[in-house]
């Protein structure tokens, strides 16, 4: 298990900052969990966003952040059960945000928004899941149900 000691000081005091951020004023949908004793392990429980198959479903989440956060972009992972194309049978999540086009400077509340409207825009190019992404370019409605 990680503790804060694995995480540099100024990371400490950044991702200290930004929690409080997140608590104070979180994004749309989205509610953090902090623990204190742990900066590196950070959960969110994420809203299922209206119009979608996940709507009225809160899915948990967790983001692992490495010694080298954030010139390394954190893991993501889904700890609540969801079919979807960008998120593998494990929780592991696919998004870009998380891969090459990470930036130091985006932040959680970036990350998190991005992996919100993941569930709003799938792209099943990219899948993770290959049943999901199949079925998402070839039936909705099927797909839809089975993301229910």
């Amino acid at each position: 298990m990680a503790t804060n000691e694995n995480l540099p000081p100024n990371v400490i005091k950044q991702l200290a900052k930004e929690l409080k951020n997140l608590d104070e004023s979180p994004p749309e949908g989205i509610k953090v969990v902090v623990n204190d004793d742990d900066f590196s392990t950070i959960f969110a429980d994420i809203e299922g966003p209206a119009g979608t198959p996940y709507e009225n479903g809160v899915f948990r989440m967790k983001l692992l952040l490495s010694h080298d956060f954030p010139h390394s972009p954190p893991k993501g992972f889904f700890l609540t059960k969801i079919f979807h194309p960008n998120i593998a049978t494990n929780g592991e999540i696919c998004v870009n945000t998380l891969k090459k086009d990470w930036n130091p400077s985006l932040g959680l509340r970036h990350v998190l928004i991005v992996v919100r409207c993941l569930l709003i825009e799938p792209f099943p190019e990219s899948a993770l899941n290959e049943q999901a992404g199949k079925m998402l370019l070839e039936n909705y409605d099927e797909y839809a149900r089975h993301a229910r």
